[in-house]
């Protein structure tokens, strides 16, 4: 009897490099990225590659810095810093995540600065622990998120460079909702803290509330605070979406819509922050993703 899948598999001719380093890249995003993910799919095949590498890259910067710990993380984002200089001359060596990265920075002209800013990200994460005030919360939102939304802009295309500003709001309103999802995880595995400290005493929190489950006094009017400013960068950020073309403008609906869902959660019951994680379920989820693609239609 013939062996079908044997004979299919002795006439498919090997993969090349640059094909296996592609689905190394697809592989991991489609493990890691999460939520982002089902924004990915919707792109077309070149910019889906650069931004599996681009989410590729950051995350495998920002896992190394917390599996290394303190002490090694200098040394470390050193050899980062050094990859994103060699994927800017085309130097990949055998890295499947260099190799498709540096084809979409000269694809699509991605200033070494940006890539760098994240590595500042991840270095000023774990050079402090707390932010004294909003405008300091958003240096850092801009180094870890802000700039994502830069490149991703330039990866998409653009008619206005105006696009560009957007991204940056929509960036931050991400990552704000991220903060007021994870506020339990971060103080009790992370030991860190990110919602401003001027707002804590402000509303009367105390930090200790943070990680025992209670939710104190003043713990609702805070979280109607922080939700109403991240909405209006939803409301601004997603301005992006008019000088941006409709695949791309279907990916970042998508992304950010699933993240406007969770603020939504957290709206509805503001004690969750302090009890567990907020999530969607992948019906939310889909929901979302079918929403996008009518609107981008």
């Amino acid at each position: 009897m013939i062996n079908f899948q044997r004979a299919i598999r002795a006439m498919t001719p090997p993969e090349s490099e640059r094909q296996r380093a592609e689905r190394f890249n697809r592989d991991m995003a489609k493990r890691e990225a999460g939520n982002f993910y089902w924004g990915f799919i919707s792109l077309g095949y070149h910019e889906r590659m650069a931004i599996y590498a681009l989410y590729n890259f950051a995350r495998q910067i920002d896992d190394e810095a917390d599996a290394l710990g303190v002490e090694n993380l200098p040394a470390r984002l050193k050899v980062h810093r050094e990859r994103i200089k060699r994927s800017i001359r085309g130097d990949y060596g055998d890295d499947p995540i260099l190799r498709v990265l540096s084809e979409a920075i000269d694809r699509y002209k991605i200033p070494e600065r940006e890539l760098q800013m994240l590595v500042d990200g991840v270095e000023m994460d774990y050079a402090r622990s707390r932010y004294a005030n909003f405008e300091e919360l958003r240096g850092y939102c801009n180094l870890v998120a802000s700039v994502v939304g830069r490149m991703c802009v330039r990866i998409f295309g653009f008619t206005d460079p105006i696009a560009l500003e957007r991204a940056d709001d929509l960036g931050l309103a991400l990552q704000l909702t991220n903060i007021l999802r994870d506020v339990r995880e971060d103080i009790v595995d992370m030991k860190r803290v990110y919602l401003p400290q001027d707002e804590l005493t402000r509303y009367g929190i105390p930090e200790a509330a943070l990680s025992n489950g209670e939710i104190p006094p003043g713990w609702e009017a805070l979280i109607a605070h922080n939700v109403e400013r991240t909405r209006g960068y939803f409301a601004t950020g997603y301005e992006v979406l008019r000088y941006i073309p409709r695949r791309p403008a279907a990916c970042v609906h998508t992304m950010a819509g699933i993240y406007e869902e969770l603020l939504k959660k957290i709206e509805r019951d503001p004690g969750l922050p302090l009890r567990a994680r907020a999530a969607l379920s992948r019906s939310e989820k889909l929901r979302v993703v079918v929403r996008s693609w009518l609107s981008s239609a």
